[in-house]
């Protein structure tokens, strides 16, 4: 590996290939724990589809259950405290294979081992931690994470439940309630959050509900009727005058804000983990349907139609992978520079994480967006047997929706990613404002007419993507000049910048990944052209749109003109050619 990468660094530096890691590239033990993973779900939870649809909460249970004894549920938690301690992308990589069947035990996993759990492995006492986590670790107490309430959902600091100190100094009364809480029917370590009097911040605390003193003080509505993830249970969390011992509170008061947020930045980028082996599902599925479905005396996998769905299918899988994972082993290289550096572990982590929030923000919304075109796509491929419950598809589709809502709303993230980019520049830890002022210089200038030499392979994609680079720049570089301060209230124009954004980094993920691990004429390089292609139209239309909705005049058609000349290509691709490659490639072998 080359120098470690910064958080949004990606935008102001040419990243070589060989500084990005992808799934070629797992370890003897990954691919093991990934193969068991996959069997598991296979045997255990393939062929109950049916009871989790029919909101068996209990059979989600159980199935955690199983997992703890696996050791699935406490590979992010240090072995001193009965995890298995493993690496960053070892715990993405049982997140995606673990996900993909049902998002009733995606989200019961989900919610236990990312926001049920870490909020302790990362700001927990020594004591906190040798009492909670071998429990959850081990399956034997399950987690949840108790955050939105009625009227503080996204603005999670407006929470109204309260924390006052005993009279003897010894506990805190907590009183309030919270909704939509995964786990919560099941669940006996609950992490949560109340202001303290009248703080201006929230607080954490974490509660044994089986220690209670007075167990009536924890109450819980019914389960939620849900569009999807039907057997994960969801129910509203009451507490009435609920004693905490003072011992418990987690992390520091007032700092409840920064403990959800980077649970979140942690969640964000696991959720788009929780998609990925979702999405192959769904491509399988719709790959041997149409294989198998005929209609005009043929398999309706030879129409262009239904090739050009499964094409693309398989390269939204191909490109989500690539953003994933290598955003995962950026995130694991920080962690292990800060431990050998000195840092604990667990202050490592938090850091590590914290770096690159940006692009657990471009993930989440990126891959939980495509989750959801696939399974739409899936459902088309069925026709009309895709809209019926017998099919796999209805339940896919259903079971991907939710993933646009959790761990803060897609367009919460969208303005997160750009919001946190923009901060980081005028803090000073991203310059993006030199490379924003020598494009502006560029545009001035006269542009050259030779041609380049692209006979390299991937130069000429990697030379585009340099370009988009300074779409980027230009557009947001201009916009933060109009507006200043005010920016944070543009958020037509902030939205346009993150779709540039998001476009950015997976374009140069997965034309990366195939360059470091694939063959000029192979399916991976095929599908990587073909995102970069429609890549490339899609920031077309974010760029225009917010620069002819801002700058006017000479501004307006010299920026119009910058990005005009940023996004040709010398060499246009087939895209038709590309799409039947890709396509032939998975129809002939029946999966993914």
């Amino acid at each position: 590996m080359g120098n470690i990468v910064k958080g949004g660094e990606f935008l102001i530096r040419e990243i070589p290939a060989n500084e990005i890691f992808s799934l070629e590239e797992l370890n003897e033990e990954q691919k093991m724990l990934r193969d068991s993973a996959k069997e598991f779900i296979d045997r255990e939870v393939v062929p109950q589809k049916e009871r989790f649809e029919k909101k068996d909460y209990a059979l989600t249970e159980e199935v955690m259950r199983k997992l703890g004894g696996m050791g699935m549920l406490g590979i992010a938690v240090p072995e001193e405290y009965g995890g298995l301690g493993m690496g960053f992308v070892t715990t993405m990589l049982a997140c995606d294979y673990i996900s993909g069947a049902t998002g009733s035990l995606a989200t019961a996993y989900g919610a236990h081992t990312g926001i049920g759990t870490l909020p302790i492995v990362l700001y927990g006492t020594e004591a906190q931690k040798q009492k909670y986590l071998p429990d959850l670790a081990a399956g034997t107490k399950f987690g949840a994470y108790c955050l939105t309430e009625p009227d503080a959902g996204s603005d999670a600091n407006s929470g109204k439940t309260r924390a006052r100190l005993s009279e003897d100094g010894k506990h805190y009364l907590i009183n309030g309630q919270k909704m939509w809480i995964s786990n919560a029917g099941f669940a006996d370590t609950f992490t949560l959050f109340a202001k303290i009097d009248d703080d201006k911040n929230i607080t954490g605390f974490v509660i044994n509900r089986s220690e209670l003193e007075n167990p009536e003080s924890l109450t819980f509505g019914e389960e939620e009727h849900k569009l999807g993830i039907r057997a994960s249970s969801t129910r509203q969390v009451f507490f009435n005058d609920m004693k905490v011992p003072v011992e418990n509170l987690l992390g520091e008061r007032n700092n409840g804000f920064k403990i959800a947020l980077n649970a979140l930045n942690v969640g964000r980028i696991k959720l788009a983990a929780a998609c990925l082996d979702a999405q192959r599902r769904i491509l399988n599925h719709s790959i041997q349907y149409s294989n198998e479905r005929k209609q005009f005396g043929v398999s309706i996998s030879t129409f262009g139609a239904i090739r050009k769905k499964i094409a693309e299918m398989a390269t939204g899988v191909y490109v989500s992978e690539a953003g994933s994972y290598r955003a995962a082993k950026d995130i694991q290289d920080k962690i292990d520079e800060l431990v050998a550096g000195g840092m604990d572990h667990q202050a490592a982590e938090l850091k590590g994480v914290e770096e690159f929030a940006v692009e657990c923000s471009i993930l989440k919304v990126f891959v939980s967006d495509l989750a959801q075109h696939t399974a739409d796509e899936g459902i088309q491929v069925y026709g009309g047997m895709g809209f019926s419950e017998d099919t796999p598809m209805e339940s896919a589709w259903r079971d991907s929706r939710i993933s646009r809502i959790y761990e803060g709303t897609n367009e919460i993230n969208r303005l997160l990613a750009v919001g946190m980019l923009i901060k980081r520049a005028m803090k000073g830890e991203l310059d993006l404002l030199s490379p924003a002022m020598a494009i502006g210089k560029e545009l001035m200038g006269i542009p050259s007419f030779d041609v380049p030499d692209y006979s390299a392979f991937m130069s000429e994609e990697k030379a585009i993507i340099a370009n988009l680079k300074k779409v980027f720049l230009m557009v947001s570089g201009a916009a933060l000049q109009k507006y200043m301060m005010d920016i944070e209230k543009q958020q037509h124009l902030l939205l346009n910048a993150s779709e540039i954004l998001n476009q950015i980094y997976m374009a140069e993920s997965s034309v990366l990944r195939a360059e470091k691990h694939s063959a000029p004429e192979s399916v991976e390089a095929a599908m990587a052209q073909l995102n970069l292609y429609k890549a490339v139209e899609k920031i077309t239309v974010a760029a225009k749109e917010g620069i002819i909705s801002f700058a006017e005049g000479d501004e307006q058609r010299m920026m119009l003109s910058g990005l005009r000349r940023f996004t040709k290509y010398t060499n246009h691709p087939n895209v038709v050619a590309l799409t039947e490659k890709i396509a032939a490639h998975y129809i002939n072998k029946g999966t993914y």
